[in-house]
């Protein structure tokens, strides 16, 4: 009795721990990780595999799997295949006298699988997206039990729901991204600027910030919005903005209004995407001596969104050729970083952007107008 006491008191405990973190986790590959674990913790197994579906390919994949990278079957076959299909559990004691079993991994890793327990797991509609696959059980017993499969539904039941959840908010983080991007190049098209300068720009400041020591997570948030810079320049008339020749004192004026009209437009809402897009509308062209706009703001004062994206904007605008002007070459524009350095330029983010240079060339290559 006190063995069975104590066996759910340690189950309850493995539930309770991961749908804590499950719940306060919204990255999808942080979520599949966890889920593995519980999956494994829950049954005790030597692996486990979290199987989706990818229905444009029509395949079944492993988002994530102990001791091996992505694997991916045609869409029914192999044990994971069946279970998905028939949207039923399957517990096999012995995987190679399954006539569904591959052992095409197994021969790549050198592992050698037996007993499998599979798991579908359903969105809130009750539809199957995917599966658990627990592999090789730990103990004297080596094989899964019943009680084992009551444990992993357990599981299924609540990540299948909290894994639909994290999908559909990528997907509209995706979608945020994707109107983000299309809107500062609906900005830049109105100028002489192309795409290319805005997704460069991108890939440039998330360099940066990495080079910085940036978190991933807020480096690609920065990536994100970053092509939102000059989206003020919807505003500009095109009279001043297509001029081909120097600006008058009042057009100028006019045209660095358009950092106070892009955080205008972005800084009301409530969504970190926005409000990050708000500070580099803004701050893109403040410099770190105090000289630059629309604020005179000085040093650390300039955000950091600010000081990385100036950086990236700069670099891009001389090293691109337009109608009106020729490119400048890299050697020019690297001797001009480094004048400007504590000047212009946060001199941090001037040393990141010569460590960072290899790659940035890189990107600049590839996305070349």
């Amino acid at each position: 009795m006190n063995q069975v006491s104590g066996n759910a008191e340690e189950l309850l405990a493995v539930i309770f721990d991961y749908t804590a973190r499950i719940a306060n986790e919204n990255r999808l590959k942080h979520v599949l990780v966890l889920m593995a674990d519980m999956g494994r913790d829950m049954v005790k197994a030597d692996r486990c595999a979290v199987w989706l579906i990818d229905h444009e390919a029509g395949q079944l994949f492993t988002a994530i799997a102990h001791g091996v990278g992505e694997i991916r079957i045609s869409a029914g076959t192999g044990i994971v295949g069946a279970c998905i299909a028939k949207g039923e559990p399957l517990l096999i004691e012995d995987a190679y006298l399954d006539k569904r079993h591959s052992s095409d991994s197994d021969k790549k890793t050198g592992y050698r699988t037996k007993a499998v327990l599979c798991i579908p797991f359903r969105n809130n509609a009750g539809e199957v997206i995917g599966a658990y696959q627990a592999i090789n059980k730990l103990g004297a017993e080596e094989v899964f039990t019943s009680q084992d499969l009551r444990h992993l539904s357990l599981a299924a039941a609540y990540t299948g729901k909290a894994l639909e959840a994290v999908m559909l908010h990528e997907e509209m983080l995706e979608t945020q991204k994707e109107i983000i991007s299309v809107m500062g190049e609906i900005g830049e098209t109105r100028s002489r600027e192309t795409g290319h300068h805005v997704r460069r720009v991108a890939q440039y400041s998330y360099l940066l910030a990495l080079g910085l020591g940036m978190e991933e997570k807020e480096a690609d948030l920065l990536r994100s919005v970053s092509p939102m810079h000059d989206i003020g320049k919807v505003a500009i008339p095109d009279s001043i903005l297509l001029k081909p020749g120097k600006l008058t004192e009042e057009e100028f004026q006019q045209m660095k209004n358009h950092t106070l009209i892009g955080h205008q437009l972005l800084r009301h809402s409530k969504r970190e995407m926005l409000q990050a897009a708000s500070i580099v509308a803004l701050q893109h062209h403040e410099k770190w001596d105090g000289s630059g706009y629309p604020n005179g703001l000085k040093g650390e004062d300039i955000h950091l969104y600010g000081r990385i994206t100036a950086v990236a904007d700069v670099f891009d605008a001389l090293g691109s050729s337009r109608s009106y002007k020729k490119a400048w070459e890299l050697e020019d524009i690297i001797k001009l970083l480094a004048d400007e350095k504590g000047k212009h330029f946060d001199p941090k983010v001037v040393d990141a952007f010569m460590d960072m240079l290899p790659r940035i060339l890189e990107v600049r290559d590839a996305e070349c107008d």
